[in-house]
């Protein structure tokens, strides 16, 4: 079912998933700006006295994705060491989404380029970290725990790995290509009240596949930058 979007008018409706990107990509940039110009200030220690972009985000940020990033990881060091990497995943992937709930917008993430362009950067990432913290010592996690199974195992960690970043960009993909279908479908439909329930749930479905995305990468570069043994 095609849907209307802005950038059919000016004759770039095939690139509109990229122009999505590019949208809020810059809007996280303006955020990061502001926050940081507001951090910069004398009283910045103070909480805005009202609702925020600064606010939202720090509450998102420390009150609910560090501390999340921390159980799952294991270390508030190590949660802060990687958030740039799952904290820019969240929010990219997040506002993406939401940016579908707009009429006359598609979510970037509707698209399994942009899905897979995730998943391929956490994928490489996760691996880096893994030789980074561990070096050469990282491919014993591809031998499993004893050495005779090794020939074995490496074969079943290799597809294993590579396995990864597709589920991860088609669960998302398939997820949100899903959820803004029923909303074009019921909207078209009926128009009035009832498309606000599609609404609600297309913005909880958001939430929900960001927060997985981050999750599942974090559980990613918690296993690579264990110390595996392997007993001989």
């Amino acid at each position: 079912m095609d849907h209307f979007s802005w950038f059919t008018l000016i004759g770039l409706g095939q690139y509109d998933s990229v122009f999505g990107a590019l949208l809020v990509i810059l809007f996280l940039v303006a955020a990061a700006i502001k926050i940081k110009r507001n951090l910069s200030k004398k009283d910045s220690i103070l909480p805005d006295a009202k609702l925020s972009i600064r606010n939202i985000f720090e509450i998102l940020t420390i009150d609910f994705l560090l501390d999340l990033l921390t159980a799952v990881i294991g270390s508030r060091d190590k949660a802060k060491k990687y958030f740039p990497l799952l904290g820019t995943a969240f929010f990219f992937i997040l506002f993406a989404n939401l940016l579908g709930l707009i009429p006359g917008f598609l979510a970037p993430t509707g698209n399994i380029n942009t899905t897979a362009a995730c998943s391929l950067v956490v994928f490489i990432m996760y691996n880096y970290y893994g030789f980074k913290e561990n070096g050469l010592g990282y491919l014993k996690h591809f031998m499993g725990p004893m050495i005779y199974l090794a020939p074995l195992m490496i074969v079943i960690e290799v597809i294993s790995h590579l396995v990864r970043p597709l589920s991860l960009s088609l669960r998302l993909f398939w997820n949100m290509t899903g959820d803004h279908l029923v909303l074009g479908i019921f909207t078209d439909l009926i128009p009035y009240v009832l498309p606000s329930i599609f609404i609600g749930l297309g913005i909880f479905i958001s939430f929900l596949q960001a927060f997985i995305f981050m999750i599942l990468s974090a559980i990613y570069i918690s296993l690579s930058t264990s110390h595996e043994e392997v007993e001989v």
